[in-house]
């Protein structure tokens, strides 16, 4: 009989765990989460102070079973993770096994080593149940809203939608950026960079103001033909840089995007595993905070290996004084381990953990600061260097990284300078930079908008349901306009410069633009920002046991959202479309119009309510619902459009389907990445084709008909155009016979079934 049962989520974490304890413990573990609310309804019952119902989920009643079994005449340790989750696992765990809360043992760590593990059982306490009515109340919280603002985006904007507390905050955070983008006015002016010789060692400096115009700064240049230089002033005083706090979840995610390149659900998923395998502390905090253990540690690692005067004591204070339940940074459980990992993932997050933890308790890095003014003997403006020279490392030394030095010659106030040439550069203003992953964890933290825990899942999602999208921006060309002052000439000249290029920024979708315009236009308060952030606070109050959850969720549900929810009954779906009429068609007098159809935006010929049903069109390639013009809209109702003929006199049709603009042979389509369905020529439409009839030769393997082998992108497989079977690796996919390939397609298993889910009706 097991004497004692420890509990803890995952099974990486009950294996470290077992090392730790004796024999007369048992560690098992629950898999995640055990209850849960059921997917289909509500199970929320409004009439009943809005008491839950939850229930085991399908995949875990197993586990419960055998949790049960052992849980029989054992002493029970619910050992899940000290967030307010964590919190309420322990406390499903007690519900679902039966066990006595008022009795039943729970314990907290901040990291699994041996001595946080033999801690934890020596001071047990009980399960926090102000802390599981705080994540019960935002359980609570989001269903009601997604559950019943789903069905009303169903039905006004377009089936499959979702809508979420944090989700649809978030996308409004897109959606607003990538507009303040299109409404960027570039405004230019002329930075002007003089080079610069002293004692046969170059510089260079910038002008202290900026012309307008290229005519100004060609007057600038023309009044430097036999100027000469003076060094004005030479500032020299001594500045430092210091080390930023260790981790927080937010941070991590942030840094670990900028200098390793991960995702935000990736950098959590690898912290996971270092968390579960001993080698860090527990990767959910907001907190900047450092046991004394650690500073401690950290202290004689420092001195051992690189000497007293790297060591500098901090202690960080946490920004948010309402940090939830975090008792401490991302930090490695030893200091001394430099590496650690089973995969190169691990090891890369895990150096940047140790770096970051181990530098902020490392001294300033020292530097030179010098600032020197140039004068023109012709001209009252001054040009400006700046250098800067790094005299002492410090924590530099562990987490570099930095500003590179910008090092000067030695100069002397009085010294004259020889001016080697001047140029004019026309520069721009910048529009606001979009989002990527990181910024925009930045942004919801700053904001005050859901916790750590909450970016991951909440940016995969708005991801996942087509609200935005990950994407490489190519940028667009402009003419730039420079001069030059060269040996007494002034010189002009005129290049290209691509602008706007991105990579991996989050751009929102056209169904996101049309989705938050309805939510703020009927939904404000929801997806208001000071509502979000005031609901964390009230989370954090009923965590304090200062408000109870359902007296929280209750005014929200009956002040706040139920009354938004009635009103959305009377709009009607013309009103959330975004039709806008761009002007009539020359020919048939009809009204061309720009809305959000069922598949996306869409162009539209005629009224709904004519006798002559519309016609429809899709949007012009690069264009939106805000900038299409009536010329741009005009050719698109000619699609689809002959193109030509193949020499057999088969014609081709090129036109833009939901996927983008492709042509068309027969049942043959041919994708167009470069070309226009509308310019593309007879000839370039018909190399396209030939082509496309290499890759299919290609991909077929061999035809027995109805029965056929291909490649695909994962490797050949054998199809009937129904059901598709993989091909072993080890098998030739040109040796197999007809009857072969039927076996391997006798023998695969059926596709399952995709079934739609439909609305509950109310």
């Amino acid at each position: 009989m097991t004497k004692n049962l420890v509990i803890v989520e995952s099974p990486a974490k009950a294996k470290t765990i077992e090392k730790y304890l004796g024999k007369d413990y048992t560690v098992k573990s629950s898999f995640g989460h055990i209850r849960d609310l059921p997917k289909k309804g509500l199970s929320i019952d409004k009439a009943n102070n809005f008491e839950p119902t939850y229930e085991v989920s399908p995949e875990k009643k197993k586990v419960v079973a055998e949790l049960k079994k052992l849980a029989k005449g054992a002493e029970v340790w619910l050992a899940t993770d000290e967030d307010r989750e964590g919190e309420a696992i322990a406390w499903h765990l007690a519900m679902a096994l039966g066990l006595d809360t008022k009795k039943t043992k729970r314990i907290v760590f901040h990291e699994i080593t041996k001595p946080a593990i033999l801690a934890a059982i020596e001071n047990p306490r009980l399960v926090d149940l102000h802390l599981v009515d705080a994540q019960q109340a935002r359980r609570v919280l989001d269903r009601l809203v997604g559950y019943e603002l789903s069905p009303v985006l169903w039905k006004k904007v377009r089936a499959g939608l979702s809508a979420g507390r944090v989700q649809s905050v978030a996308v409004r955070l897109i959606v607003e950026r990538e507009r303040a983008i299109a409404a960027h006015q570039a405004e230019s002016s002329y930075k002007i960079i003089g080079d610069f010789l002293s004692n046969k060692e170059s510089f260079s400096a910038e002008l202290n103001t900026k012309p307008a115009t290229i005519e100004e700064s060609k007057k600038f240049l023309e009044a430097n033909i036999g100027a000469t230089y003076t060094v004005k002033s030479v500032t020299k005083k001594p500045g430092s840089r210091n080390p930023g706090a260790p981790f927080t979840t937010s941070t991590l995610q942030q840094e670990a995007a900028r200098r390793l390149g991960f995702t935000v659900r990736q950098t959590m998923s690898v912290a996971q595993r270092l968390y579960e395998s001993g080698k860090i502390t527990y990767m959910r905090t907001d907190s900047t905070i450092l046991s004394g253990l650690a500073i401690n540690a950290a202290e004689q690692y420092i001195k051992k290996e690189f000497g007293d005067k790297y060591h500098t004591l901090r202690q960080f204070k946490t920004k948010d004084s309402s940090a939830q339940e975090a008792h401490e940074a991302i930090r490695p459980t030893d200091f001394t381990t430099e590496t650690a990992g089973e995969d190169s993932q691990q090891e890369k997050l895990y150096k940047l953990i140790w770096q970051r933890a181990l530098s902020s308790q490392m001294s300033p890095a020292v530097t030179d600061k010098t600032d020197v003014n140039i004068t023109i003997s012709t001209r009252p403006e001054v040009f400006v260097a700046k250098g800067e020279i790094l005299v002492f490392d410090g924590f530099l030394r562990v987490y570099g990284g930095g500003k590179d030095d910008s090092l000067l010659p030695d100069l002397k106030e009085g010294q004259a300078l020889q001016n080697e040439r001047i140029t004019a550069t026309e520069t721009f203003s910048r529009a606001p930079a979009r989002y990527s992953e990181a910024s925009l964890v930045k942004a919801l933290e700053e904001m005050g908008i859901g916790r750590p825990s909450t970016y991951a899942p909440t940016i995969s999602t708005v991801q996942d349901r087509g609200y935005v999208e990950k994407q490489d921006l190519e940028g667009n060309e402009r003419d730039v306009r420079s001069a030059v002052l060269v040996n007494g000439t002034v010189k002009e000249d005129t290049v290209k410069e691509r602008y706007g290029a991105d990579r991996g920024k989050l751009m929102p979708t056209a169904v996101a633009e049309v989705t938050t315009d309805f939510l703020t236009k009927y939904f404000g308060p929801i997806v208001d920002y000071d509502f979000t952030v005031k609901a964390e606070k009230e989370f954090d109050d009923i965590a304090d046991g200062k408000t109870a959850w359902n007296k929280m969720i209750a005014e929200f549900y009956n002040s706040d959202f139920k009354p938004l929810i009635k009103a959305s009954a009377d709009v009607t779906r013309e009103e959330t479309s975004q039709s806008r009429t761009l002007g009539t068609d020359p020919k048939s007098k009809k009204p061309i119009i720009v809305r959000f159809g069922r598949y996306g935006p869409m162009l539209q010929k005629g009224e709904t309510s004519d006798e002559e049903k519309p016609a429809f069109a899709p949007l012009p390639k690069e264009t939106t619902m805000d900038n299409v013009t009536l010329e741009q809209a005009l050719p698109m109702f000619d699609l689809p459009k002959t193109i030509g003929a193949l020499e057999d006199g088969r014609p081709i049709l090129g036109n833009i389907g939901r996927f983008g603009p492709y042509i068309q042979v027969d049942k043959v389509y041919v994708s167009l990445k470069e070309h226009d369905p509308l310019t593309i020529t007879e000839e370039e439409a018909r190399e396209l084709f030939a082509e496309k009839l290499v890759q299919i030769a290609e991909r077929n393997v061999a035809d027995f008909g109805k029965i056929k082998i291909l490649k695909g992108p994962y490797g050949p497989y054998v199809t009937d155009g129904k059901k598709n079977a993989r091909i072993a690796k080890d098998v030739d996919p040109t040796q197999l016979t007809e009857a072969d390939a039927k076996k391997i397609l006798d023998e695969a298993p059926a596709k399952k079934k995709f079934v739609k889910r439909r609305a509950v009706k109310k």
